[in-house]
């Protein structure tokens, strides 16, 4: 009996051409089928129902429920791991984009100090950051609406900015982070110096620090890419924001947007908020040459005075040999008369104001007096009071040691800047405020035709009489001024028609401040003057007849002034009119008296931070002789909140940082400004 196998292998065709004789009239039993294979396989397809030996399984209908319930389970496990993934970004990219994370100050600045042992090469890597992080968007920036509760505003050259806080210039030395600078919340930014031709500085290193004092060393020497490629970059940006705008990007964009209609300050182009550019000499021009400093200022001011709110002339870097020995009266008079004139020359409808940044060393009194003096004669809208200081004594607590490579550092040549500097910073600016003020006393009195120059004596006896206004020669003045209103009021009656009716109602003839008012419900304070009396009102009334001419002279400074003598430094910077104490120096309230120089100088009503002046304002000589106060700024070791308020009441109208935000990070300005209202709250609680 023949034995019957099955081999299947591979396709029928295979078998029958591989094998002949039996194989060919091959059958399978019945209860077994053959199923064909496309392709040669090494093993048998071989199905037979009812056997054992079956290799095909039939898959069951609960296998595929629960691979179908797998899948719907699996699907919504991603769904939530990336919706957890997608929150955490977005809450980390908030988190890291807020100036007030811990982050900034406690990790960013450590490593970049660890990492980078040359301070100015970790300078140069932060700016590059800030400006890299900006251009995609993801820069830090003060979130929240912290001053759009408007309780730090104070009111400058006609702009009301949205609190008294700046940043020196060194932060941003040739103009690259700008905007990055704003988002990080000060209202004035100072960028620069810009010198005429591109200069190195002197030679690395240059920058130094002092971990345990907060300090830092610097020689930059005013290292400067010029004042050209600086004007470039402002420009760009300006027609940046144009395009933004939708005015487009070329040339007649951009004079829209300097010419103020886009309802923005020129510089800054960011609503209450103002941009100063520091221009500077180069260091290769003579010292000895006025007329060839004058060219270096105005160069620059013709290249960047129109894309700045503020130039501020530099004559007080410890780092340029023979740069503050231009602070003598003479030739720093000469050389801030020649910038004011070329800032009145720039090419759109407002000019820039002006600033003349002073060296903290130069205090003597002598000193003093003659920068104050130059500031008057020059027209100047103001001073930057403090810059790094050459002077090393006084800079650490008796008995105290520095570390020794510290110790090593602080004798370095260059200028010191930190924390130890504040209390000279506010002794400098209560003297300056009462000297500037001073002169705006002396201008309204009789006596003001005197001789322009300042006179030193060593007692009130010594001076001429007729420097020195007297109880009855001001009581003539009051007079005067009295008289001049009545006969204003005159000559402005109208005819008693329905129509004057009409005007009178919608044009008061005074207004009153609402603690002055005896009608309003304002609380008075008890340091108030009397509701309505003269002290409040009597410096609103015009000049003497007569006394009408347009350029204002400076004053000869009291002999009996003395300057040693500080105001009041209680903190008193109130939270509902955040205006400085007039007890303790001359400024105004912007509710009492005009408003500081705008910057249309010449102009008798000041503009709006929306609305720049008109041309024909500008064009116009104004007769009012209201001598405007002088701006302060501060600089030199302010750190927080408290110190800021105590310089502001010192007389400064803006507080500008530079150490402090080296070391504290880009929350730095977001601290200070919550620890201010911090301390204007107790103040309040405390009353």
């Amino acid at each position: 009996m023949a034995t019957q196998r099955v081999i299947v292998v591979g396709s029928v065709r295979h078998l029958q051409s591989s094998f002949a004789g039996p194989l060919r009239n091959l059958s399978l039993p019945s209860h077994c089928t053959f199923y064909p294979l496309l392709k040669p396989q090494r093993s048998p397809h071989l199905s037979c129902r009812g056997s054992i030996l079956s290799s095909q399984r039939y898959v069951s209908t609960v296998q595929g429920t629960v691979k179908d319930a797998s899948s719907v389970t699996t699907r919504l496990k991603n769904l939530f791991l990336g919706t957890a993934i997608g929150a955490f970004v977005f809450l980390t990219y908030l988190y890291l984009t807020d100036t007030r994370a811990g982050v900034h100050q406690w990790l960013v600045v450590p490593s970049l100090r660890w990492i980078f042992d040359d301070a100015e090469e970790a300078h140069e890597v932060g700016v590059k950051a800030l400006k890299t992080l900006h251009d995609f968007g993801i820069h830090p920036r003060e979130r929240g609406s912290a001053d759009k509760a408007k309780d730090l505003e104070v009111e400058i050259f006609g702009h009301t900015i949205c609190n008294p806080i700046g940043t020196s210039a060194g932060i941003d030395k040739h103009a690259e982070i700008p905007s990055p600078l704003f988002a990080l919340g000060p209202a004035v930014i100072e960028v620069g110096g810009a010198t005429p031709n591109p200069q190195d500085g002197n030679p690395k290193p240059r920058v130094f620090r002092l971990p345990s004092q907060k300090a830092m060393i610097n020689r930059y020497g005013l290292n400067s890419e010029g004042a050209d490629n600086m004007a470039m970059r402002l420009r760009q940006r300006v027609r940046e924001y144009a395009y933004a705008m939708g005015f487009g990007m070329d040339e007649a964009a951009e004079r829209r947007i300097l010419d103020g209609e886009a309802g923005v300050p020129p510089g800054s182009l960011i609503d209450g908020k103002l941009m100063a550019v520091q221009v500077a000499k180069n260091k290769t021009t003579p010292d000895n040459d006025i007329k060839a400093i004058q060219k270096d200022y105005v160069y620059c001011v013709n290249a960047l005075a129109k894309y700045a709110d503020i130039i501020v002339v530099n004559v007080s870097s410890p780092n340029t040999p023979g740069l503050r020995d231009l602070q003598r009266v003479k030739p720093l008079t000469n050389i801030l008369t020649a910038v004011v004139e070329a800032a009145k020359r720039v090419d759109r409808k407002t000019s820039p104001v002006v600033m003349v940044k002073v060296s903290p060393d130069e205090d003597s009194e002598e000193q003093v007096s003659g920068i104050v003096q130059a500031v008057w004669q020059s027209g100047v809208d103001g001073v930057i009071v403090g810059n790094t200081t050459k002077r090393r004594h006084d800079l650490h607590l008796a008995g105290y040691s520095l570390p020794e490579r510290e110790a090593a550092i602080l004798l370095e040549e260059g200028g010191y800047s930190g924390p130890q500097l504040f209390n000279r910073t506010v002794a400098l600016v209560k003297r300056y405020r009462r000297l500037l003020d001073d002169g705006i006393r002396l201008s309204r009195s009789t006596d003001f035709q005197s001789s322009p120059t300042i006179q030193k004596t060593d007692s009130p006896n010594n001076q001429p009489p007729s420097q020195t206004p007297t109880r009855k020669g001001m009581s003539e003045v009051v007079a005067h001024k009295i008289e001049a209103t009545v006969q204003r009021d005159l000559a402005n009656l109208k005819d008693d028609t329905p129509e004057a009716h009409a005007d009178s109602k919608s044009q008061p003839f005074i207004r009153i401040p609402a603690r002055h008012n005896p009608f309003s419900s304002h609380k008075a304070d008890t340091n108030d003057p009397p509701a309505l009396s003269s002290s409040s009102h009597i410096d609103q009334l015009p000049s003497p007849a007569g006394d009408t001419t347009s350029t204002i002279e400076p004053s000869p400074m009291v002999a009996s002034l003395d300057s040693t003598a500080t105001p009041p430094t209680s903190l008193t910077y109130s939270m509902t009119s955040p205006t400085l104490d007039t007890s303790s120096h001359f400024t105004p309230s912007p509710a009492q008296l005009v408003p500081p120089t705008s910057l249309k100088n010449s102009s008798s009503t000041p503009p709006t931070p929306s609305q720049p002046p008109s041309p024909a304002s500008q064009a116009q000589k104004t007769t009012n002789l209201e001598v405007q106060p002088k701006v302060i700024f501060a600089t030199g070791g302010i750190t927080n909140g408290t110190q800021a308020l105590e310089v502001l009441n010192a007389g400064a109208n803006v507080a500008m940082v530079y150490t402090a935000l080296v070391y504290g990070g880009v929350g730095t300005i977001s601290r200070i400004k919550e620890e201010m209202r911090a301390e204007i709250r107790n103040q309040s609680h405390s009353k």
